[in-house]
């Protein structure tokens, strides 16, 4: 950082010199690093800039931040940060030693879900397990970089502090384009729901021929609306690796199986039976008398279902709990931050999210996800996919619609994808 002079009299300026790199202008990056510099108070000046020749190219700009103030300048040096721009003048990331448990130290360095590398004795080394709202621990010895959780900080560990050392790589829309490119990421009712359940179904089959895997958080309406057997479908079809859900989805669709029925209504028939509101209660009862789903399907009492599927298939699946649940399951993770550990281990591998009728999973497990990994959210109300990208998973792809005929056309698109009928 240095002063240089203020077109007022006596009125020095600090600034930092900044450099950006990627595909930074169709994706928007640079405008939007000047905008927060502008719009944070400061000013800024273009001291190089090199456009990319062909599309693929990358670009690159050398600007120097202005600010009044000191810490008027770290403001939009942190904010920028988070969108690639880096200091020129690199230094090593700054350690602080946690002195409790459970917290960070004041200062620390708040993750973004972006690729993020950190500076250690001259080099860059990528920080791993990026999550966003996290911050950094390192290890000196081992030369690594890893996200950390607030609760899960250890007395000893060294947190970086500040933003000096750290840099932000973000995904941009050139590195991937031939996906979703026709829907963008905004939220609207109106899109051709038609193509892009096939552009999502290609998806799927991308993602298993590369060896990479599906994670499906799903709500309960899924088995309200009588779209389970779709769900049970891409799950035996291999479609599926991963299913996070919550006490509700496994319960009705373990009730369904049971029963006949969801919240009490039979889904062959849209009728209400007869006590059919204790139906929920009886199946999570015999549940837990067996000890589980696990058992209950080596038991051969639970033959058929989603929560069936995935144990016949091998799908790794989670249950978190909420406060209003009722039993739960045996299999609910009843305890919040158990749920949160279990869930970051078993996102590791991940490459696709299809997020089907579920606000509340789907924000948690959004909060979770790197900016990489692709996310479809399907729900019939256009807020839960603004509220996603509100809290910062901007990679979401919404898609406005109903459950039962979202999953009725991606089975029919992938069968037909795979026999080679639509191209």
């Amino acid at each position: 950082m240095h002063r240089t002079p203020g077109s007022a009299p006596n009125a020095p300026r600090f600034c930092e010199e900044v450099e950006v790199r990627g595909h930074i202008i169709d994706s928007l990056i640079l405008p939007k690093i000047l905008d927060l510099i502008t719009g944070g108070g400061g000013s800024f000046r273009v001291k190089d800039f090199v456009v990319g020749q062909a599309r693929q190219d990358p670009s690159h700009a050398l600007i120097e931040v202005q600010a009044p103030t000191e810490e008027l300048l770290q403001q939009l040096l942190a904010a920028i940060l988070d969108h690639g721009a880096v200091p020129t003048a690199t230094r090593d990331c700054e350690l602080v030693t946690a002195d409790m448990p459970g917290a960070f130290p004041e200062g620390f360095y708040s993750t973004t879900n972006q690729r993020t590398e950190v500076r250690l004795s001259g080099h860059w080394y990528p920080v791993a397990q990026q999550e966003m709202d996290c911050g950094i621990v390192v290890d000196r010895e081992q030369r690594t970089a890893r996200c950390v959780a607030m609760t899960d900080v250890q007395l000893g560990d060294q947190l970086v502090v500040g933003h000096l050392g750290v840099r932000v790589l973000p995904e941009t829309r050139a590195s991937d384009r031939h996906m979703f490119e026709f829907m963008g990421s905004s939220v609207s009712t109106e899109k051709p729901k038609g193509v892009a359940i096939r552009e999502i179904a290609r998806e799927l089959i991308r993602t298993r021929a590369a060896g990479g895997k599906t994670l499906v958080v799903g709500g309960p309406a899924i088995v309200h609306t009588g779209s389970g057997e779709h769900l049970c479908r891409l799950i035996r079809d291999g479609f599926v690796n991963v299913l996070f859900a919550g006490n509700a989805l496994a319960t009705h669709d373990i009730e369904q199986a049971l029963f006949g029925t969801s919240l009490g209504v039979r889904l062959d028939q849209g009728v209400s039976v007869e006590a059919g509101h204790e139906h929920h209660l009886r199946a999570i009862n015999r549940m837990r008398r067996l000890g589980g789903i696990r058992p209950a399907v080596a038991a051969g009492v639970l033959n058929s279902g989603i929560m069936y599927e995935c144990v016949r298939n091998d799908v790794d699946y989670l249950l978190a709990g909420s406060i209003r649940d009722d039993g739960p399951l045996p299999d609910v993770i009843t305890d919040t931050l158990v749920a949160q550990r279990e869930m970051r281990r078993r996102i590791e591998g991940v490459k696709f999210c299809l997020m089907i009728a579920t606000t509340l999973h789907s924000i948690a497990v959004g909060n979770l996800l790197p900016a990489w990994v692709k996310v479809v959210c399907v729900d019939i109300n256009p807020s839960t996919v603004i509220k996603l990208g509100d809290r910062g998973t901007i990679q979401t792809v919404g898609l406005v619609t109903d459950v039962e005929p979202f999953l009725r056309a991606l089975v029919q698109d992938v069968a037909q994808l795979q026999s080679g009928a639509v191209h």
